[in-house]
């Protein structure tokens, strides 16, 4: 069959050969619509967008005939530009990504796997928080104790114990037993084997909840009274800002 402007049932299953395609290509990507040459489609044939335009038909078409892909449109133009040039891309590099490992494109993702952002939250940041216990599962509960305490109110905290080393933990857990309130609304995150510090750790903390959406500070807790432990320097308050 041919590309035309023939109108189709909206999600009507394309029938026949890709083969009998006309090597000039519709697609409907996610609304966006882009015009491509199946040999642009199928330049990496162990890609699932090759995949797509191979054998018997695998995508259905819109009302307008052209072949529709469930995906962000708005950076499939970047796999198309690599794809016709090999210029990988240096705008939303972390979307066009997502977009790369979807498709299974990958010398683009080899690519983008050396540029810095993803190196850098891949390659360094990632493979350090794997480092640190439970990280995710803390990420969670400090949102969910967040929530429980935000009724009425514009601003709820989570108090957070870091420690970098078994001792510090040592010292963390007996400050925490000298602890008159709920011990269990205290998240701790911590001890890890890596180089990077408290600070940086805060940061990820703070990076990690911000993409969730919610608005953070923090800032180092000073007990005012609840704690007969002197040193609590590994101690902070996480501020949650609701309006």
């Amino acid at each position: 069959m041919s590309i035309s402007s023939e109108h189709k049932p909206l999600g009507k299953q394309v029938t026949g050969s890709l083969h009998t395609l006309s090597p000039i290509v519709e697609l409907n990507v996610g609304g966006e619509m882009y015009t491509t040459t199946l040999s642009t489609l199928k330049k990496h044939p162990g890609s699932k967008l090759a995949e797509m335009f191979t054998g018997q038909p695998k995508l259905r078409t819109d009302s307008e005939g052209r072949f529709f892909i469930d995906r962000p449109g708005t950076y499939f133009k970047y796999i198309l530009e690599y794809l016709r040039s090999n210029q990988v891309p240096t705008q939303c590099v972390q979307d066009v990504y997502k977009e790369a490992l979807f498709y299974d494109i990958e010398p683009l993702i080899k690519q983008l796997e050396d540029s810095p952002q993803i190196f850098g939250e891949i390659v360094a940041r990632r493979q350090f928080l794997a480092r640190v216990p439970n990280y995710s599962e803390n990420i969670e509960l400090m949102i969910r104790i967040a929530r429980a305490e935000a009724v009425a109110s514009r601003q709820s905290s989570v108090i957070v114990c870091v420690v970098r080393t078994e001792e510090d933990a040592a010292r963390c857990q007996d400050a925490l037993n000298s602890l008159d309130t709920d011990k269990k609304s205290v998240v701790k995150f911590g001890p890890w084997k890596a180089v990077p510090s408290i600070s940086d750790l805060l940061d990820c903390i703070q990076m990690d909840v911000e993409a969730k959406g919610y608005k953070i500070s923090f800032q180092p807790h000073v007990a005012e009274k609840g704690f007969r432990f002197k040193s609590y320097d590994f101690f902070y308050k996480f501020l949650f800002t609701w309006w």
